[in-house]
């Protein structure tokens, strides 16, 4: 049981218009009613909380020795409508880093405990009122970088993965706890037609687990942002490129073929998702060794790259050069852009698509002008529509963002693949049993249930304080 009281600043350390301080547990009113003061400032008094109504707000002073320290307003929740499921109050006071701490080293000094990183939301899963994935879409809803991301978080935290595995370890617990019944009362259960139905329910859950499973793409994406790196020849207009997708002149623009020497790095925000776009070195032979190693990352990126933006330039013929990359990175997922576009066409988007077909590539090309803006709108939606695919747009899909929740769907995948080849093997019922019991246990491990303590305090280390 939860003896201690928790105290922390729960906004940012910062010059702001207000400041919050979180306090949570048994003996936090006794807290609060110690440096809370209500009435004018000639006149104050101790206000009698037991008396107050929950989920109230409150006006008033911190006092320190009856002198007041800031004015304030006050939260006052009860136990368990809060996040903690712990007497909670929560301070709004002005915004000074240190008028904020000073109101938390009263609070301290009243009792409290600083709370450590993620002791809030810890407290919220020890006490019951989360699971362990929803505590991590607590922090995915932290750290968010898009509008994709946020709604991803915000479905898990509503019970998006507790509610699917929820149906799925019911369903393998009433089939095991059937064969328990029947091996030790086989004169009142039967197991006639147990060995299809069996099948068919293994065959349904499997099928959702890896759809969970092929999500976790998706979650990395959306939680990390797609990896993008702009490739290309030299003097194709990379840089302009990048410069136009992020709305403002960040890499070197000339026309000397070779200015980009190293990788440049930007994020990028785009239609709700986030790209981590880095220009790179033209690619071409050289006996320059500063512009060796240029071209050399640049190979680097692009092989581990979610999205290749190759760079062909409208006013200019294509060569070897671009067959060769081509059909170096024929097989990632690669757009092609036909830049400057607004001078006078060599290329044209027919003799790209040529180029591409014979490489083996299938990608889209889209005709641009980096410099003018012409295009950008048409580059944006396609990359949009490359990735995701409308596939978390219907309310009930969820992509996985844990590594950890990935590792347990696969661990219990295995099991339930072991359980049909148990069945094809026309093994015993007791056989079943393990199998089954070991796949409730992985995902019973995602929700937070037969986890030891080591992990759990793992995973809360990584949040923030306040949180």
């Amino acid at each position: 049981m939860i003896k201690d009281t928790i105290a922390a600043i729960a906004t940012g350390l910062t010059a702001a218009g207000i400041s919050i301080i979180r306090i949570s547990g048994p003996e936090a009113f006794q807290i609060a009613s110690g440096i809370f003061r209500i009435g004018n400032r000639e006149k104050l008094h101790r206000p009698d909380m037991d008396t107050w109504q929950s989920h109230t707000v409150h006006y008033g002073y911190i006092a320190e020795d009856e002198k007041p320290v800031d004015e304030v307003m006050l939260l006052y929740m009860q136990a368990p409508r809060t996040f903690t499921r712990e007497d909670t109050v929560e301070i709004d006071c002005h915004g000074g880093i240190v008028v904020t701490k000073k109101i938390l080293s009263l609070v301290l000094r009243s009792g409290a405990r600083l709370a450590e990183p993620g002791e809030f939301t810890k407290r919220a899963f020890l006490n019951g009122r989360i699971d362990l994935s929803q505590a991590e879409a607590v922090m995915g809803m932290i750290e968010a970088k898009n509008d994709l991301a946020v709604k991803n978080s915000m479905h898990q935290l509503r019970g998006g993965v507790k509610n699917k595995l929820g149906v799925i370890r019911e369903e393998l617990l009433h089939e095991v706890a059937t064969i328990e019944a029947t091996l030790d009362q086989p004169e009142y259960y039967s197991l006639d037609g147990f060995r299809e139905e069996l099948k068919e329910l293994l065959d349904r859950h499997l099928s959702v687990i890896a759809k969970l499973i092929r999500s976790a793409d998706n979650g990395r994406l959306i939680s990390e942002g797609i990896q993008t790196v702009i490739l290309g020849k030299p003097n194709v207009g990379k840089s302009s490129l990048m410069n136009a997708l992020l709305g403002e002149d960040r890499a070197i623009v000339t026309n000397i073929a070779g200015t980009t020497r190293d990788t440049l790095s930007e994020e990028i925000r785009m239609n709700g998702i986030t790209l981590i776009v880095v220009d790179t070195a033209g690619i071409r032979e050289t006996s320059d060794p500063v512009e060796q190693i240029g071209v050399s990352k640049a190979h680097e990126k692009a092989h581990t790259a979610d999205l290749i933006l190759y760079v062909a330039d409208a006013s200019a013929p294509l060569d070897e050069g671009d067959e060769q990359i081509l059909r170096t990175y024929r097989e990632g997922k690669l757009l092609t852009i036909l830049n400057k576009s607004d001078l006078t066409r060599v290329t044209s988007e027919q003799d790209v698509k040529a180029l591409l077909g014979r490489c083996g590539c299938e990608a889209e090309v889209i005709s641009v002008s980096a410099t003018e803006g012409y295009g950008m709108t048409e580059l944006e939606n396609a990359i949009s529509s490359m990735f995701f695919k409308g596939e978390l747009q219907a309310d009930d899909e969820v992509a996985i963002t844990s590594e950890r929740q990935k590792e347990c769907l696969t661990e219990a995948r295995e099991s339930l693949c072991n359980v049909l080849r148990s069945l094809e093997a026309d093994m015993p019922e007791d056989f079943l049993s393990i199998d089954l019991m070991s796949a409730y246990g992985a995902l019973s491990r995602i929700l937070g249930e037969e986890v030891d303590e080591d992990l759990i305090n793992t995973i809360f280390r990584e949040f923030c304080l306040g949180k």
